[in-house]
């Protein structure tokens, strides 16, 4: 007995010490999170690529159904029971009343469609392009849903770094205070100065806690795209921001065929085709034949009990041959090959929009980089010297520091942009080869 509760108390802290191990491991992977781990975690638990996934399925489980042929029929039948109670159904000739005598007409009939046209042949075509257009439909939703998980993902570390600046700006205004206040108590600077950097500390700490409010709700958003909604406070964006050089190799390629967006829609159009000759072959007499075993005792002498039949249908079109179906088709057709043209337009347009967006977004980061943050901070650095020497007034330290961050504000919001503008010129640009998602 001691052995057993030894076991147990062993087996209960292993998986213990287990669930704990993966759980600090979950933590820190979210804490540390990298674009690559949130795209990772985006093909495993992503609700709108099962989604897709589920539609493919079923359009696999429509093409089995359609490649199948007609089911054989078997009738079985009894007739000629006689109503009249005093004679009964006995048999004329032995007069016998067995089940196996009776006057009974028994029948057994074996039926079998056989279809015309190739109607098998072109609902199997038209149901594999149907499934090449969904295996398409989900290479076309991972590339969608891809950018919006790089784009919150951006969002989110464009969030942690607005956090940054605000409390940093906190930190300088409260040692600022800090000083003011003392030079204050020596009479160095008037009790308004100290008022007017007091005010810039409330705003500043405002914005420091609007930050934070939009910190955590870019957490939930990605939280929501990569199935970690429960451990969204734990998200920290690890990674640094595209390098601009990357822009570079962003040229205008117009060759859209290869996207999976444009390659369902051929798949579409031809499968409308398909659809076409599969109504025009309804005008082919579909056959049915018949083969019939029938058992009728003693109403045919000379010829036996037993006797077999066969039996051919043929419809005939004397009211109607298919002329809505077959209209139907074509119209489906038309606009199959009207929606094929609009998804290239399509994908062209935003190809274009992308590029446009992104030589931008370049364009403003540059001058960022290379002018505008270093003037800034060389003005403010300047001004709080003079200010530190007595030299200038606090008007022009404290309008100096807004200047510094709000232009330090707008490039975070730049490289934002620049990487957001630069993942979807990627995903304008992505060709079904570079999706990763299983299709199958």
């Amino acid at each position: 007995m001691f052995f057993l509760r030894e076991s147990r108390f062993l087996l209960i802290g292993l998986i213990f010490s287990t669930a704990s191990a993966s759980a600090a491991e979950s933590f820190s992977k979210l804490n540390q999170l990298r674009l690559s781990d949130a795209q990772q975690l985006f093909h495993s638990n992503s609700r709108e690529l099962l989604a897709a996934q589920r539609m493919l399925q079923a359009t696999e489980a429509n093409a089995i159904s359609a490649a199948q042929k007609p089911n054989p029929s078997l009738s079985l039948g009894v007739s000629s029971f006689n109503l009249n109670r005093s004679a009964g159904n006995k048999n004329p000739e032995n007069h016998s009343n067995s089940l196996q005598d009776q006057s009974l007409n028994s029948t057994v009939q074996l039926s079998q469609l056989f279809e015309r046209g190739d109607k098998r042949e072109l609902r199997i075509a038209s149901a594999e392009d149907a499934v090449k257009a969904s295996k398409f439909d989900v290479k076309d939703a991972e590339r969608q849903w891809l950018l919006t998980l790089d784009s919150t993902y951006y969002e989110l570390l464009l969030a942690q770094e607005i956090e940054k600046i605000q409390s940093l700006n906190v930190e300088l205004y409260a040692k600022t205070i800090q000083a003011a206040e003392l030079r204050l108590k020596a009479g160095d600077i008037a009790s308004s100065d100290v008022s007017r950097i007091r005010v810039d500390l409330l705003k500043t700490q405002n914005d420091l806690r609007q930050a934070q409010a939009n910190r955590q709700k870019a957490q939930t958003n990605l939280a929501y795209l990569i199935g970690k909604e429960a451990e969204a406070s734990n998200i920290n964006a690890q990674d640094n921001w595209p390098d601009i050089k990357e822009s570079a190799r962003a040229a205008i390629q117009r060759n859209v065929n290869q996207r999976p967006d444009v390659l369902a829609a051929e798949a579409r159009a031809k499968q409308a085709e398909e659809n076409v000759r599969l109504a025009n072959a309804l005008k082919t007499r579909d056959v049915n034949i018949a083969l019939q075993y029938q058992h009728f005792p003693g109403q045919m002498p000379g010829t036996g009990e037993n006797t077999i039949g066969a039996a051919v249908s043929i419809p005939l079109f004397t009211n109607y041959e298919y002329q809505g179906e077959i209209a139907r088709a074509q119209v489906d057709l038309n606009a199959a090959q009207e929606a094929k043209e609009q998804t290239r337009a399509a994908a062209l347009t935003e190809i274009d929009r992308a590029n446009a967006d992104l030589q931008a977004a370049t364009e403003k980061l540059n001058r960022f980089d290379q002018q505008i943050l270093t003037e800034a901070q060389k003005a403010a650095d300047a001004a709080e010297f003079a200010y530190n020497h007595g030299a200038t007034g606090i008007t022009d330290l404290l309008d100096s520091r807004r200047v510094l961050r709000s232009l330090q504000l707008d490039a975070a919001t730049v490289r934002a942009d620049f990487a957001k503008s630069l993942a979807a010129w990627k995903a304008a640009m992505a060709s079904e080869a570079d999706t990763t998602t299983n299709a199958q």
